[in-house]
């Protein structure tokens, strides 16, 4: 049977498009809708009449958007029956080998990557930083501490959060990652302690570790810090660094609180711990109410480390370090032995998204609220033996799963799960120094109806594992450690 989206559920779904022109910007809201999979594969579009009717505009403007998403490889016309949704290239999408090294299905769904497609809003940016460009092609194209608007778009950030910034404490990188990888150049020695939470960021992880630290885990809980045993860690073992992330931790989504700051900050002060502190996920509040103020606030020798990558899109590689007095010096000097800094185009594509910030995250807040509560409902419905604590933001649930249940924890889920079709991460690869393999990590940034496929693969998985008397580990089945990248 074919399916269809009826014209009313279109017209929501689109609400808010660009009319300047009208058909530029209907067509331009269906192609995101299509490429990010709210919209599904192979489903027959509305009539013109229909949906012009739905959206208020002349049927003239909707066979002109239409004809737009056929020239793109968006739509398909089939004579007699209809424009049909389709993907440029067919359904097949892009996947980083590294990322998705053994599976050859069309229809895997990746979740072992916790991030979204892009916002509405920054192909628009992308074109409007085109025009802006020729005026810096006259120069050099180095900009080391970053391109001067974005700077100030990023200290204005601060500012609208309560933390005074001035523009020259921003050093714009290509990610919040190579952010951690200047700053443990500069201010880690070889042997030198850093303090990490487990589980918490792979990726980060292995950048301090190849900069030659020490990694001192601080075990998290499900429902976050124990602040009093790390204190206790801190007094102990005086780490030279604490790499922490309060907002919506990675893989957990825990969130710290003013108290927690506040207790840890003077915890780390008292030991002489510089906080290295991530705020990729900052942006990422899903159910409204305030936020806790930036811990830059509690301690003012804090690094922050900032990305568009969570909150814009993971393709625009910018990031940035708000960097304390003093320390701006020493990350140049470990920054130039690098790179030279960040694409020219992308910093103004960056600076554009910043100063449209709210209106744009407001809409992906609601999109990726949908999708959380969708995989949770699934969860629930399916693998109702599952654990896992709702977060109120970030980008992924942290899923424990029943004791008891099979000798390869996780590692087996996951390796079935693959040959099924759908990638998730194992917690093992979170955990410093091992374990954790009760846990899975399930990301909630693909579209509802693609999570909800997802659940039931993994669910047939567990099914298949949890039979098993003999796990696939002890058949001789690779473990490898994907590469992660959120």
């Amino acid at each position: 049977m074919v399916g269809s989206i009826a014209a009313p559920r279109l017209a929501a779904l689109v609400d808010g498009f660009d009319r300047s022109p009208a058909y530029a910007g209907l067509a331009d809201g269906l192609r995101l809708l299509i490429g990010d999979g709210r919209v599904g594969l192979d489903l027959r579009l509305p009539s013109e009449r229909d949906l012009s009717v739905a959206l208020g505009v002349s049927r003239t403007t909707v066979t002109r958007a239409y004809a737009g998403l056929v020239e793109s490889g968006f739509a398909q016309a089939r004579q007699g029956s209809g424009t049909y949704t389709r993907l440029p290239g067919g359904r097949r999408r892009s996947l980083d080998r590294t990322l998705t090294p053994t599976t050859t299905r069309d229809d895997v769904i990746d979740l072992n990557c916790a991030a979204h497609s892009a916002l509405p809003g920054v192909g628009t940016a992308y074109a409007e930083a085109m025009h802006e460009l020729p005026r810096y092609l006259g120069g050099h194209g180095y900009f080391p501490t970053g391109v001067p608007a974005l700077q100030e778009a990023v200290a204005a950030s601060y500012d609208a959060r309560g933390l005074p910034t001035d523009p020259e404490q921003i050093m714009v990188v290509p990610g919040s990652l190579s952010a951690l990888a200047v700053v443990a150049q500069a201010l880690v020695g070889r042997g030198d302690r850093v303090l990490v939470e487990t589980p918490g960021y792979p990726n980060a992880h292995e950048a301090l570790r190849r900069a030659g630290a020490r990694r001192v885990g601080v075990p998290m809980d499900v429902d976050g810090w124990d602040l009093d045993a790390v204190g206790r860690l801190v007094r102990e073992t005086r780490p030279q660094l604490a790499y922490v992330i309060p907002d919506f931790q990675n893989p957990t989504g825990n969130l710290m609180s003013n108290a927690e700051r506040e207790q840890l900050a003077t915890a780390l002060r008292r030991s002489g711990t510089v906080p290295v502190v991530d705020e990729a996920h900052q942006p990422l509040a899903l159910d409204g109410g305030p936020m806790p103020r930036p811990f830059a606030a509690f301690a003012p020798d804090t690094v922050t480390l900032g990305s568009a990558s969570k909150s814009f899109w993971g393709g625009l590689r910018i990031g940035w370090v708000r960097c304390p007095e003093g320390v701006l010096d020493r990350l140049m000097d470990a920054r130039v032995a690098l790179d030279l800094g960040s694409p020219v185009l992308e910093q103004l594509v960056a600076a554009r998204l910043l100063a449209s910030r709210e209106e744009l995250w407001s809409d992906q807040r609601r999109r990726l609220r949908e999708q959380r509560d969708a995989l949770a409902e699934a969860l629930r419905a399916e693998l109702p033996d599952w654990r896992f604590r709702l977060p109120r933001g970030g980008l992924s649930l942290w899923c424990e799963l029943p004791s008891g249940t099979i000798g390869a924890g996780a590692t087996g889920l996951v390796l079935e799960a693959e040959r099924r079709g759908v990638l998730v991460s194992p917690g093992s690869v979170f955990a410093v120094d091992g374990g954790l393999d009760s846990f899975v990590r399930v990301p909630f940034t693909r579209a509802a109806d693609e999570l909800r496929t997802a659940v039931a693969r993994l669910r047939d998985a567990w099914s298949a594992v949890s039979e098993r008397t003999t796990t696939d580990t002890a058949h001789g089945a690779s473990t490898r450690t994907r590469v992660m990248v959120a």
